[in-house]
């Protein structure tokens, strides 16, 4: 049996509450292969971060957890860079010293690495000597991409990485990063609430339901062919019906959500008249 490079396996996080344990996501299972660009999606509050947080060992499973290539991983590791909702820049360098200093940490390298090279690669070289304060928000986040990317990471995680920005740099971006992608065909796992974010971008959706006890409740694939333009996707004949897929699911999902805590209100008052 061939070995997929990334597993989640029976995943479960529990979280300790001065209510009890939470049961943000139990028993998540993926299979995600060489190349692939995944996005996991579900409403706000489903587990998805949390998931990803795990894949990137920035947070450890209560049970189950994350294999690649065949071995368990509990912690980071130089294979995996992160790309989260926010910047998260060091003011006082420039663009071009942010991703040196990631750069310069990379595992494997056999030459010295060159932080512009980086930065043009997601198309902002002119910024290299500016501060993040003299940047845009959707500039400084192609600068944390470009730092992900210095690092020559072999699996791609973002975090919502678009969520903060307007709709026009969010579709700028999102371009950026399907070029990067269809050059060097990194594995790439994204976190995201937007639908049509993910039919973009993705080969695969990983639809989560709605938590407590979050997990994988559908998988899509993604029709369209590589490599992709934003107006061929949306003219495709298959587009709508994909998109309304994966509405009807979130919604499905979203009713049951609210049934199951009316139910718990309504038992926990029960129990308390009792």
């Amino acid at each position: 049996m061939m070995i997929k490079p990334l597993e989640i396996t029976g995943l479960t996080k529990v979280f300790d509450t001065p209510s009890g344990p939470f049961i943000a996501v139990k028993d998540v299972n993926a299979e995600i292969g060489q190349g692939e660009f995944v996005c996991i999606l579900g409403h706000s509050g489903c587990g998805k971060s949390t998931v990803l947080s795990i894949v990137a060992g920035l947070d450890r499973a209560t049970f189950g957890g994350v294999v690649i290539d065949g071995k368990e991983i509990d912690e980071p590791g130089p294979d995996r860079a992160m790309v989260f909702q926010s910047p998260c820049l060091l003011p006082w360098l420039t663009a071009r010293d942010n991703v040196q200093l990631a750069a310069d940490r990379a595992a494997n390298r056999p030459s010295p690495a060159d932080a512009r090279s980086y930065l043009d690669l997601v198309g902002i070289g002119d910024a290299a000597d500016q501060l993040p304060a003299e940047l845009s928000l959707g500039t400084q986040q192609c600068v944390s991409l470009a730092r992900a990317l210095s690092l020559e990471p072999r699996f791609l995680l973002l975090d919502e990485p678009f969520s903060m920005l307007d709709s026009l740099t969010r579709f700028g971006l999102q371009d950026t990063l399907l070029a990067v992608w269809e050059k060097h065909r990194r594995t790439v796992v994204m976190v995201t609430h937007d639908i049509d974010e993910a039919l973009y971008l993705a080969d695969r959706l990983i639809l989560m339901t709605d938590g407590p006890e979050a997990g994988v409740g559908e998988t899509l694939v993604v029709p369209f062919p590589r490599p992709r333009r934003r107006t061929a996707v949306l003219a495709h004949p298959e587009y709508q019906a994909c998109r309304r897929r994966v509405l009807d699911f979130l919604d499905h999902n979203a009713r049951q959500a609210r049934t199951s805590a009316i139910d718990d209100v309504l038992r926990r008052r029960r129990l308390k008249s009792a």
